[in-house]
C-alpha cells in the first residue's frame, strides 16, 4: 500500500445535539465518573498543557491528555473495560447500576453470586489488560486473544493479572471472531469495543466508560474551549466527539479522526458515503498497534458520521515524530511519555503545522494561529523495547518523500 496522507471532510449535521446522544451526554458521564471514582486507584490524569510548542508551531495553544497515569495500568482503556464489566454484573445481579460503586461489587455477597464467570476479549494489549485487570479485581477469570505481532511485554502485562493470556496466528479481525466463537461455545461473556448486529449493548458501556476521560478534560479546560480535537480512531469507541458536541452544541470544535493507512477502515467508510461500514482485511502493519483494528464499530460510526468534522488516513512516521516530541519537549513544557498508537494524533498535528507540503491538508483542517489543540495520549510505553527503538534510536522517521 501507498502511504500517504488522506483526509475526507464531512458537512455538520445541524440537528446533532444532546437529546440526539443523550448516552454520551453530560449527565450520563457523571454517572460513569462516580462509579470510577469509588475506584482506591481514581484520579484525574493530568492536561498537559505545551505553550512553547505551540507558539513554535504557529498555534495558540496545545494541550494533550495524558493517559499514562489511569490507575496505574498506562492507558485510559481500563476505563471501558472496568465501567462494563461493573455494569454486567450489576444487570445480572438486578443490582441499580447508576449507584454501583467498587465497595459493593467487590463485597463478599457479590462475589459469591456472580462466582465461576469467565470474561473473554481480543486484544492488542490495552483493552484486554483493562479487562483483566478488572476480572482479577471480581475474582473472576479472563481469557484473552491478542493478535499475531502483538508486544511481549503487552502479553505478560495481561497474564500478571492472573489472566489466560495468548497471542494467536491471526490478524486482529480474525482474533476477534476467534474470541466471539470461544465465548459463544463456552458460554463465556464476550467483552469487546466492536458493535455488530446483535451486539451493541457491551460495546455501549465500554465507550461510556471513556466519558470519564472526556469530562475530566472539558473540567480542566475551563472557560479556554478547544477551536480543534484530533482523535486517534481504531474501531472509533473513544465517543469523545459526542461528548464535545453534547457540550458546546453548535460552537463545538473541529473534530478530526486519525487512522494509519493501513488499518484506515473508518476513512474508508467516511469516503465511501454510502451509508455501509467498509473493512480493511489482512495484514495490518503499523507501528501504531492499538489502532490496527479493520472494521468500525456501528455504534462507533454513527456517532462519528454525525460530529466529526474530518477523517484523515496517515503513513505512520508522524506517530513516531508525536512520541519523539513529546518526549522530549521544548524547556518550560512538560514530558509526556506517549506510545505509539497514544501519539498518533498528536503527530499529525505537529506533522501538519511542520510540514509545507501540508498546506492543503493544513487549510481542510483550518489550523491557524488562533487554533487551540486539544489531543489525547491515550496511552505511555506500553511496549517499552519498540518505544526505545523510535525514540532513541530513530525509528520511522519522517521520510520527506512522503506527502
Amino acid at each position: 500500500m501507498e502511504e500517504r496522507f488522506k483526509a475526507i471532510h464531512y458537512e455538520r449535521d445541524a440537528g446533532v445535539g444532546p437529546a440526539a446522544m443523550e448516552q454520551f451526554g453530560p449527565a450520563q458521564a457523571e454517572k460513569v465518573r462516580a462509579f470510577h471514582r469509588s475506584f482506591p486507584e481514581y484520579a484525574p490524569t493530568p492536561l498537559a498543557d505545551l505553550p512553547h510548542l505551540a507558539r513554535e508551531l504557529g498555534v495558540a495553544a496545545l494541550r494533550v491528555k495524558d493517559e499514562s497515569h489511569r490507575f496505574g495500568l498506562n492507558a485510559f482503556k481500563v476505563l471501558g473495560g472496568s465501567y462494563c464489566l461493573g455494569r454486567c454484573v450489576a444487570e445480572r445481579l438486578g443490582l441499580d447500576p447508576d449507584s454501583l460503586t467498587f465497595a459493593e461489587l467487590t463485597s463478599p455477597e457479590v462475589l459469591a453470586k456472580i462466582d465461576g464467570t469467565t470474561f473473554v476479549t481480543a486484544t492488542d494489549g490495552n483493552h484486554g489488560r483493562g479487562v483483566a485487570w478488572t476480572a482479577a479485581k471480581l475474582k473472576q477469570r479472563c481469557v484473552v486473544y491478542m493478535p499475531k505481532g502483538s508486544a511481549a511485554e503487552r502479553l505478560e502485562n495481561i497474564r500478571r493479572t492472573g489472566a489466560d493470556a495468548s497471542i494467536t496466528e491471526f490478524n486482529y479481525n480474525d482474533t476477534m471472531a476467534l474470541a466471539r466463537d470461544t465465548a459463544a461455545k463456552n458460554g463465556w461473556t464476550l467483552v469487546q469495543d466492536t458493535s455488530w448486529p446483535g451486539y451493541e449493548e457491551i460495546p455501549l458501556r465500554i465507550m461510556q466508560g471513556y466519558l470519564t476521560m472526556t469530562l475530566e478534560t472539558a473540567e480542566q479546560l475551563g472557560g479556554k474551549k478547544p477551536t480543534h480535537v484530533f482523535l486517534q480512531a481504531g474501531v472509533g469507541s473513544m465517543p469523545a466527539a459526542a461528548v464535545f458536541a453534547n457540550l458546546y452544541g453548535a460552537e463545538r470544535p473541529i473534530v478530526t479522526i486519525v487512522e494509519s493507512n493501513q488499518a484506515d477502515c473508518i476513512y474508508r467508510t467516511a469516503a465511501a458515503r454510502d451509508g455501509k461500514i467498509h473493512a480493511v482485511n489482512g495484514d495490518m502493519r503499523t507501528i501504531m498497534a492499538g489502532l490496527a483494528c479493520g472494521v468500525p464499530g456501528m455504534t462507533a460510526w454513527e456517532l462519528l458520521r454525525r460530529c466529526a468534522d474530518n477523517f484523515v488516513s496517515m503513513p505512520d512516521y508522524p506517530a513516531a515524530q508525536g512520541m519523539r516530541i513529546l518526549g522530549a519537549p521544548l524547556p518550560g513544557d512538560p514530558r509526556v511519555i506517549s506510545g505509539e498508537s497514544g501519539a498518533s494524533a498528536f503527530g499529525l498535528v505537529t506533522e501538519v503545522l511542520r510540514s509545507p507540503g501540508l498546506k492543503w491538508l493544513k487549510e481542510q483542517l483550518r489550523l491557524d494561529e488562533n487554533s487551540r489543540v486539544l489531543c489525547f495520549s491515550t496511552e505511555g510505553a506500553t511496549d517499552r523495547a519498540n518505544y526505545r527503538r523510535i525514540v532513541w534510536d530513530g525509528a520511522f522517521a519522517r521520510d520527506r518523500s512522503v506527502s
